[in-house]
């Protein structure tokens, strides 16, 4: 199960998460600077960076497992 702590890294190895990663607006995803960034931000630090919706996105990232 994801939760606020889950790495960004962790969260792309499932499949299916990158459309709702997208869903939200999580930005950058794919820029140089995101890649070094995935293996030390967590879902929950993301969010509040980024005003994000923390809460409906677990709920549909934790739908897929």
């Amino acid at each position: 199960m994801f939760d606020k702590d889950s790495l960004l890294s962790d969260i792309l190895k499932t499949a299916g998460t990158e459309p709702i990663l997208h869903k939200y607006n999580l930005p950058c995803l794919h820029c140089p600077m995101a890649a070094q960034e995935l293996g030390v931000l967590t879902l929950g630090q993301v969010c509040e960076m980024y005003e994000l919706d923390l809460k409906g996105l677990l709920a549909d990232l934790n739908e897929l497992k």
